[in-house]
This record gives structure tokens, sequence and C-alpha cells, in this order.
């Protein structure tokens, strides 16, 4: 096969099909697969995408000159996107990471794999995804994954300290007022808690116009902006993520919290599935990981990744695990920034070609 398509791969040349399936506990998924129109078919094999916490799998097809995604396909990727438990293209739910880990992303996988025909599959995963899915792989519930790309935080949320206050004495308030909070009441505040967030927020928040951008930082974050720069962002872009962000339950924040308090991921959920401890062990998983990090995160620092890598090198140090830190990035821009497609995809798809 050749080492890459005739031509470059646009959004003009996507070809999309939603598949439904059944995460474990029966709740309904979706994955989405793209294939590029007038291109060859693809021949690397299966790769599937998973987006974080009240977002969804386009977050990865952002109106950029060239996503990832077209880098994918170019480079003779079957690319798959994970619509998990906390996309906002599904119905709320009450969700905890240890829910996505053995239900979600096990069924993702075996299901990509039914429909390939493939034997094993690599994975692009980032924020709550990663460490959804990394929570999955280390208990040994994804044999199928051979190649796992991680980006921001995985197995040791580091945050900043005024996100760290932030989660410590907000959540225990918030479970009694609210049961999610939502970005997207920057521009559509749809109930008095609504309109209250909204108020405080764009009172204390003011780095640009965009309200949904200023709520996103609230709730992800310490800075302002919290999970990019802007000047990563073209305006397109920055416009187009009024729409990508939604609800996002305080059940999540209540287990993130529990896990920044003892310092990697914990279960809260009393799963016969899943460890206690996710770093009690060693990584019941042969897929090698390439942990990725913006020095500039303000959602999870890049200590977090560090630690990450530290630990699975001390368990398995001649798996090839790789760490990469981006000066100069943060925490989506890896995907969404204008220049990613220069400082970014060639790196990703080197570490999914292998050593």
């Amino acid at each position: 096969m050749p080492e890459t398509l005739t031509g470059a791969v646009t959004r003009a040349d996507h070809r999309t099909e939603s598949h439904a399936f059944t995460a474990g506990d029966g709740l309904p998924l979706t994955l989405v697969r793209v294939r590029a129109e007038g291109h060859p078919e693809p021949w690397r094999g299966p790769v599937m995408l998973v987006h974080g916490a009240g977002v969804r799998g386009e977050l990865f097809r952002p109106p950029v000159q060239r996503t990832l995604v077209d880098a994918l396909l170019e480079d003779g990727w079957d690319v798959w996107l994970l619509n998990w438990r906390a996309s906002i293209d599904l119905p709320p739910v009450p969700w905890t990471l240890d829910d996505a880990a053995a239900y979600d992303h096990p069924y993702a996988v075996r299901h990509v794999l039914q429909l390939t025909g493939a034997t094993t599959m690599k994975a692009v995963v980032h924020c709550q995804g990663s460490t959804s899915f990394t929570m999955s792989a280390v208990a040994g519930l994804l044999p199928g994954v051979d190649t796992v790309v991680t980006n921001a935080v995985s197995l040791h949320p580091v945050l900043p300290r005024w996100s760290r206050l932030k989660i410590h004495a907000l959540t225990p308030m918030l479970t009694r007022l609210t049961p999610h909070l939502d970005p997207g009441w920057g521009d559509q505040p749809d109930s008095a808690m609504g309109w209250l967030t909204r108020t405080a927020v764009l009172a204390g928040h003011r780095e640009c116009d965009n309200a949904v951008c200023r709520l996103v930082s609230f709730t992800y974050g310490a800075g302002r902006p919290a999970l990019w720069s802007h000047a990563n962002l073209d305006e397109a872009t920055h416009d187009w993520l009024r729409g990508e962000f939604g609800r996002v339950p305080v059940s999540f924040f209540a287990h993130m919290r529990a896990c920044v308090a003892a310092g990697r991921m914990v279960q809260v959920s009393d799963n016969p599935k899943l460890p206690d401890d996710f770093t009690a062990e060693a990584p019941q998983t042969d897929a090698r990981f390439a942990f990725f990090a913006g020095e500039d995160n303000l959602s999870f620092l890049p200590e977090s990744q560090q630690l990450s890598w530290e630990f699975f090198r001390q368990h398995r140090p001649d798996r090839g695990d790789t760490l990469h830190r981006l000066a100069h990035y943060g925490h989506l821009d890896l995907f969404l920034g204008k220049d990613a497609a220069h400082d970014v995809h060639p790196l990703i798809l080197a570490e999914l070609r292998g050593p």
C-alpha cells in the first residue's frame, strides 16, 4: 500500500456513517465512521478518537484548514469517532469515569473490531476520554488495543492551585444546587442556576467576547482562557466552539474531586471490573502509550502526563512508551490550533505508525 494518499483530504471529502451500539450497562452510544470520498480505502487499520467531558466526537473536526481527521484519512487510517456517555450528542445522564471505563470503551473497541474484521486497533484519547480509556486499559479490559495516544491527563490529575480550590470547595455545594454544569449557559442559560452562573462568570472573566469560551474556563480550568491560547485559534474555530460544549454532570466532578485528592485515578463505584486504585499494580495492558502534554495547559498541568509516563516506564521500561511536552500549546489547541497540523499531527501520526 502507498505511504500516503494521492492528494490532500479535506472536510469536503468526508463520508460519514453513524453506527449505534450499546454499552455494557445498556446505555445507547454511537460511533461515527469517517471515510475519504474519492481516495483509496484505508489500509493501516482502525483508529478510534475519544473526546473529553461535555463535548462530542465532532471535537476532532474543527473548521481549520486541516484537521487531525484529515491527516489520519490521508495517512490511510480507518477513522472512528466515539460518542461515549459524556457526549453532548447523547441524552444527558449522570455518569462517572468508572462507568465509561467499565462499560463504554470495551464495548466500543469490540464493536469496531467486529465491524472491521481487524484483530487490533489504535486510539487517540483526550482529557476525560483519556482518563477513562486509560483506566479501562490498565484494568485489562482493552486487549484489542495496541497503541494509545493520550492527551492532557491519564492516571495522575494534577491541577493548578485555583482549580484544586474550586473542585474541593464548590463540588459539595453544587451537588445540592444542580445536577450539572453547562458552559453552553454562556449563550443559552436555561434555568435560574444557568443565569446566576453566567452572570457571575462573565463578571470575572473578560478575556474575550465569546461567553461560552469564558464559561468553559470557569468549568474546566484556572486560566483566561483555560483550555487553549487565543493566539492558537483562528476566529472561525473560536466562534465554532460556542456549539461544542454542553452539560457535564456533577457526578463527574465528584469523581474527579476524589481522584485529585488521591493524586491518581481511583474508583468510586465499587465495580468489580475495576481496581480501587488504578496505579496500585502494573498496567494490565500490552498497548504502547504515547503521552502528550501542552506546557501551557491550565486545565491539567503537564506534570499529569509526566507522572503517568513515569508510572508506565517504571513497570515496563522496554515497552517504548513515550512523552511529548509541547511548548506554546495548552489543553485542546493540540487538536483545534491553527498550526496544529504542522506542530502536532506529524507527532501523532508517527506514534500511531509505531517505532
